[in-house]
């Protein structure tokens, strides 16, 4: 899970934060910020990226939409339709997940060959498992299942994207020069956090990594240290 830098709320042309009246309004200013990509499984979208609400703007047992959650810049972040849907209106005590713009969450789950995401052992585990099945990034339909149209592709888009990026790293070998490096690159779309870790032996394929997609937050890497994950601050 790409940990991002959502930033402060936009400004007006008076330069006063933005209030937003529906919070749909606040989808081309997230995706300004964080790129086209879901904050939870990390899958590219040009259409059907979704608000979402960290908190939900409904939790059961409302009556009505809460205004500070529903509008407020700080609890936005975007999200596919399997996320979004999955995790629902859940009600969370943030405490008791990992969350993109508050951790380095790449440093918490460890991606997998077959497009497995597991939590990284350690002190964080069990908040990082909770956020895995939050929003199913633990989810792997059956093969009936991923023949319908509309079942869940999640798990299998990693696998694919897997596939790419180990493939690219092959073909960097046999044939290493900064054309091969940029066109590579250039492919990138989604799933960060595939293309970081099947490169985590590559300083500078990190660091274009890093450099790709609008919103990451790169201080979460040690530039001196082959941009090893470190805590974030």
């Amino acid at each position: 899970m790409r940990p991002v830098v959502r930033g402060p709320c936009p400004k007006d042309e008076q330069g006063q934060d933005i209030s937003y009246t529906k919070y749909k309004h606040a989808r081309g200013a997230l995706i300004k910020r964080l790129g086209e990509n879901c904050s939870y499984c990390e899958m590219h979208l040009d259409a059907s990226l979704a608000v979402e609400h960290i908190q939900p703007k409904q939790p059961p047992g409302s009556d009505a939409p809460i205004p500070e959650r529903e509008l407020t810049w700080s609890n936005m972040l975007l999200a596919c339709t399997n996320c979004n849907s999955t995790k629902g209106n859940k009600e969370v005590n943030l405490n008791d997940f990992i969350w993109p713009d508050r951790d380095n969450t790449f440093m918490m789950l460890t991606y997998k060959d077959g497009g497995i995401v597991e939590a990284f052992p350690g002190q964080d585990q069990e908040r990082a498992q909770r956020t895995i099945e939050l929003v199913g990034l633990n989810v792997i339909p059956t093969p009936e299942q991923q023949a319908l149209e509309a079942s869940d592709r999640r798990w299998n888009n990693r696998r694919e994207a897997w596939e790419i990026a180990n493939a690219s790293r092959i073909r960097l070998a046999q044939f290493d020069n900064p054309v091969m490096r940029t066109q590579i690159i250039a492919c990138i779309t989604g799933y960060w956090s595939i293309w970081m870790t099947v490169f985590k032996d590559d300083s500078d394929m990190l660091s274009r990594i890093l450099n790709k997609i609008p919103g990451t937050a790169v201080t979460c890497f040690d530039p001196m240290n082959g941009y090893k994950p470190i805590a974030r601050t």
